[in-house]
């Protein structure tokens, strides 16, 4: 019996990467599952699981204007790369899942469930790589808060999707919104905002950690200043819509970037690219169709 105990204990400490909000809700057991009725005699389903999680929220900046002038294919071309390139860098490290793509926006959910030991760091460190490789400059915007939430079914039996409700989503969405407390003199290129009571009392060095590298020996170096780079604000109360006043604080990204290549010329040449290689065709019709 000993064995068969230790091999349990072992189970339960077993951390899964869900590549879906749906594969873990399937995968798990659920807090609240039951049918209500609409009040016109249709049921309504309520399912989910209770948990809690860090919400990071992220849109490009001034994407109306920068789309402006780019057909409707590039603008696809210019979404797509922005969630690739935000993707990739907000799970290069960190144990998210990606809730949704919403226009410009991208949601990622952070929870022990998932694999972190401190959703909400893992956030922070996940809005910090973003920032740091923009290359292209989106600059977007980033909010993060963390509290419960719950994983469940929004819809209904016609279409229905899984996703994450609860105080920390409006929080995050409404904290990506909030401009950089800085003063005219000072220059910011991006900014993370999140609620003070989610910061406490961490450690800024200790979440913003210096790059490492590896020289042609193997041996791996930090370089201290690029943490230097990242300056954490005191706290300031700001009115968010909906929420009335809260106190939240940021992380200031100070390095200026000069780039003379932009997402939107990123954008342009993709689609250029699509038509040397024969796979654009703009009147609507494939080449090889009858």
């Amino acid at each position: 019996m000993t064995g068969a105990r230790n091999q349990t204990e072992g189970l339960k400490r077993v951390r899964y990467r869900y590549p879906s909000l749906d594969d873990f809700v399937t995968a798990n057991e659920l807090t609240v599952d039951g049918v209500l009725d609409d009040g016109w005699g249709a049921p309504l389903s309520v399912k989910g699981r209770e948990l809690e999680a860090a919400v990071l929220f992220a849109d490009i900046s001034s994407f109306t204007e920068r789309t402006a002038d780019l057909s409707p294919v590039e603008t696809l071309a210019y979404v797509n790369t922005f969630f690739t390139w935000i993707t990739a860098e907000a799970l290069r490290e960190g144990p998210g899942i990606i809730d949704k793509y919403i226009g410009d926006e991208v949601m990622v959910v952070f929870a022990s469930e998932f694999g972190s030991d401190d959703p909400f760091e893992d956030a922070v460190k996940a809005g910090l790589r973003m920032c740091e490789n923009d290359v292209l400059d989106y600059g977007p915007h980033i909010g993060i808060a963390s509290g419960p939430v719950v994983v469940g079914y929004a819809g209904t039996p016609v279409r229905h999707t899984c996703s994450v409700f609860g105080a920390p989503v409006a929080l995050a969405a409404r904290c990506a919104g909030v401009a950089p407390n800085i003063s005219e003199d000072q220059f910011v290129s991006h900014t993370l905002t999140f609620p003070t009571t989610n910061w406490a009392e961490r450690d800024t060095t200790t979440v913003v950690e210096p790059k490492r590298y590896r020289d042609p020996s193997g041996e791996i170096h930090e370089d201290p200043s690029s943490s230097q780079r990242w300056t954490l604000t005191q706290p300031f109360d700001t009115d968010l819509k909906g929420l009335g006043d809260v106190s939240v604080q940021q992380l200031h990204d100070q390095l200026m970037r000069m780039n003379n290549f932009t997402a939107e010329d990123r954008a342009r040449d993709a689609v250029n690219d699509l038509r040397r290689a024969n796979r654009y065709w703009p009147e609507g019709r494939h080449p090889q169709a009858p």
